[in-house]
C-alpha cells in the first residue's frame, strides 16, 4: 500500500486516509432544485402556437417514421422516391427468395 505519494506542486496524498467516493462531491449537489410551482421554461422556447397530439393518430396507427442520413436524403428528395425504391428492392429480394427455395431436379 502507498504510504505517501508526491502529487504535483508539493501536495501529498496518503492512501491510508483515502475513502471511496460515496457521492459527496457530485456536481448536481449544489444546484438549486426548482419549486413545483416555479416556471423553468426559457423565454426563447415558444410553444404558444403548438398543437398537442398533432402526430398522435399516425403514431397510434403504426406509421413508421425513419430518419434518413443527409447523403441518402439528397438522393431521394421525396417520400414517394424512397417508397418506390424500397418497393423495388423488396420485390428483388422476394424474387431471390423464391428462386432459392425452388427444388432442383
Amino acid at each position: 500500500m502507498f504510504r505517501g505519494v508526491q502529487v504535483g506542486y508539493g501536495f501529498e496524498w496518503d492512501a491510508r486516509k483515502a475513502v471511496p467516493n460515496r457521492g459527496y462531491m457530485k456536481a448536481n449537489q449544489n444546484r438549486r432544485k426548482p419549486r413545483p410551482d416555479e416556471d423553468t421554461m426559457r423565454p426563447e422556447y415558444d410553444f404558444s402556437k403548438g398543437v398537442r397530439g398533432k402526430h398522435a393518430a399516425r403514431y397510434a396507427a403504426g406509421t413508421n417514421v425513419v430518419v434518413l442520413e443527409p447523403d441518402v436524403a439528397a438522393e431521394f428528395p421525396t417520400a414517394e422516391d424512397v417508397n418506390s425504391t424500397l418497393r423495388a428492392v423488396a420485390e428483388i429480394l422476394h424474387q431471390r427468395k423464391k428462386r432459392s427455395t425452388r427444388k432442383t431436379a
